[in-house]
């Protein structure tokens, strides 16, 4: 059993809090991600696991066994660094047993590991080689087979992809994503990439300024983010969030974006007469509004900007009052800047934000 159990760490940097009170639970042979910018606290989150940097409060428990405090040596883990962090003076065979030889491990149980871990990375015919005559992404994959051959309970991955180009990170991304689900391993991976989080985890983990903002599987955080920051730190391109005013007419809720009005969906409506007369904030993503080439009574009208023709999508950027916002269309929607289209906000992909919290709000 391998389940990780973070329960109330912090960790300090002198006055600075880079995690603070941090809560999280990794079930057995889950993959969860730490995402978030840079500076939230994710890696210090990892290395506390890893015990590379104990925690100044809480608790880190692995199988059910206290860690907190426990050298890396003791916790059975295996950890994959940004930097590779392989030995350029040893064969690719040497870096992978690395480990193994620190630990004493019976030399035939050692090849035995080194060659299953290096067919696991497509690697097995360069044993012999040196890292200097290896590319990036050969290299990142000694770094991960030294990894799987030391068999360890929980594997620490900390933004292991961010060094390899575009195409072979996309590659890498979908084959390590296999891979550990092959192995059954507990994995917590680290990333600023919020692509890689939402393609490879399980469960994500967002995280700002130290604090853990929401856990959830990746198609929730994405479509229902509980505060403003995590709509709009992920997607590509982030949700958009607009300013409204709200007004109760006749016992129903309307929410104004100039003279244009939104009308909520019903399980909405008891949420919103609290904020009879105050602003809302309206968050919708750029693919979940409907444009139109033509006047609509329930569209509203804005003048095109940009338009980015990207493929599969054109992404255009209009204003609305004083906000930018982007809008997703099919490649074949026609449209020229200074042009003016006509967008829809279909009810139930509104997802409505409290100004002073940037809090979401949610029915009861």
């Amino acid at each position: 059993m391998a389940e990780i159990k973070i329960e109330n760490v912090t960790k300090r940097f002198g006055d600075f809090v880079a995690v603070d009170n941090a809560n999280l639970t990794i079930g057995e042979q889950e993959f969860v991600v730490l995402l978030g910018p840079s500076g939230c606290g994710k890696t210090t989150l990892l290395r506390a696991v890893a015990g590379l940097g104990m925690a100044d409060e809480g608790r880190i428990s692995i199988g059910g066994r206290d860690v907190t405090y426990l050298p890396p040596r003791d916790r059975n883990i295996s950890m994959v660094f940004q930097s590779y962090a392989i030995f350029p003076h040893m064969k690719v065979s040497d870096n992978i047993a690395f480990g193994l030889k620190m630990r004493k491990t019976d030399p035939k149980e050692i090849e035995k590991r080194v060659h299953k871990a290096a067919e696991m990375m497509h690697i097995e015919k360069m044993l012999d080689r040196y890292p200097s005559k290896m590319s990036g992404g050969q290299r990142q994959r000694v770094a991960v087979a030294r990894a799987l051959a030391m068999d360890a309970q929980v594997l620490l991955m900390d933004e292991p992809l961010s060094n390899l180009d575009a195409l072979l990170r996309l590659e890498m991304r979908a084959e390590l994503k296999k891979l550990l689900a092959d192995i059954n391993a507990t994995t917590i991976y680290v990333t600023h990439d919020q692509i890689e989080a939402l393609s490879m985890g399980d469960r994500i983990a967002v995280m700002k300024d130290g604090i853990i903002q929401q856990v959830d599987a990746p198609g929730i955080v994405y479509d229902m983010p509980s505060n403003q920051f995590v709509g709009g730190f992920i997607g590509n391109p982030p949700m958009n969030f607009l300013t409204g005013q709200v007004q109760r007419e006749n016992g129903q809720v309307h929410v104004k974006i100039g003279d244009f009005s939104l009308d909520p969906a019903p399980m909405m409506q008891p949420v919103l007469q609290k904020y009879d007369g105050q602003q809302v904030v309206i968050g919708i993503r750029a693919e979940n509004m409907e444009t139109l080439n033509k006047h609509a009574d329930d569209a509203l009208q804005v003048r095109v900007l940009v338009v980015e023709p990207l493929g599969s999508q054109n992404l255009l950027t209009v204003n609305i009052g004083e906000d930018t916002v982007k809008v997703a269309t099919h490649p074949t929607f026609r449209v020229a800047p200074d042009e003016d289209v006509w967008l829809r906000f279909p009810a139930d992909k509104i997802r409505w934000v409290d100004r002073d919290s940037g809090m979401t709000l949610y029915p009861v």
